[in-house]
């Protein structure tokens, strides 16, 4: 009989989050709220004798654009095809939408078979850095009255406006917080940190000058008081590199970033950190 592939339940988001973090890609402790509130239609599982086999997420940003993530198979159920017709069922509830993917290397020819182009390397650097406090008072924590401003910025970076994503990932919280970059009432970059099954990872991190960025990145670390961090950042972005060689850290993995369509014109310039290789 062929699996049964239907659309994930809430808790089904949480098995995923647990085998992302099996296969090492340490996803945040409290990042289930923020990725449903996405699209809480966007999440596929495949049912093999009456269990989780393989799970997927398409979520859809707008009519234009939706990320494809989470793509994994159970370790007992690879080799069937199983995760293929869920790839397959998925990616065609996403209609005519431009999708973008961070892809394992090794997969990049199974992708290109599906109609993605590559676009570019993403890289995660991780390693142990010394709280530095930086200097002035323009670094503010976002609070509810900035979310407006951090969005309306965020989607400079975007293929598609993340609106109900950023009203959730934005939220304080003992394990996650945002700080934001704002002179005059402009804002010049943002960023965000959140504890993960490993150390912090910061994501996204983005800023129109490799100096705010480096600021706000100080500001992120020292919030949380030093220790292990990782950072994903676009590999055509030198001064995100020189960021991280700044800090000492070093490269962990590497992805592909790929899109179905073409690829959106972003100022990869001014993206210092991704928010993760999970939700795009």
């Amino acid at each position: 009989m062929p699996p049964i592939i239907r659309k994930a339940g809430r808790s089904d988001l949480d098995i995923m989050i647990d085998w992302a973090a099996r296969e090492g890609w340490n996803p945040g402790l409290d990042d289930a709220p923020a990725f449903w509130a996405a699209d809480a239609e966007g999440y596929w599982v495949a049912e093999e004798d009456g269990v989780v086999a393989a799970a997927l997420s398409l979520v859809r940003y707008d009519a234009t654009y939706a990320f494809l993530g989470f793509y994994m198979a159970h370790p007992d159920y690879r080799g069937r095809g199983i995760g293929f017709a869920l790839w397959q069922r998925a990616v065609s509830n996403a209609g005519d939408r431009r999708i973008g993917l961070d892809g394992v290397v090794a997969q990049q020819d199974n992708y290109r078979k599906s109609g993605f182009v590559y676009a570019h390397a993403n890289f995660r650097y991780g390693g142990e850095v010394q709280r530095v406090e930086p200097p002035g008072t323009e670094l503010v924590c976002v609070s509810a009255a900035h979310v407006p401003m951090v969005v309306a910025y965020d989607a400079r970076f975007n293929p598609a406006r993340r609106d109900a994503f950023l009203r959730e990932w934005l939220k304080a919280l003992s394990t996650r917080e945002s700080f934001a970059l704002i002179r005059n009432a402009e804002i010049l970059g943002y960023g965000t940190i959140r504890a993960c099954r490993e150390g912090h990872k910061i994501g996204p991190l983005f800023a129109d000058t490799e100096t705010s960025a480096d600021l706000i990145f100080r500001k992120l670390v020292t919030s949380v008081g030093g220790g292990r961090i990782y950072l994903d950042i676009p590999e055509p972005n030198a001064a995100a590199r020189a960021l991280c060689d700044r800090y000492n850290l070093k490269p962990v993995f590497e992805t592909a970033r790929m899109y179905r369509g073409r690829a959106p014109d972003l100022p990869l310039g001014q993206i210092y950190g991704i928010t993760t290789f999970e939700l795009g």
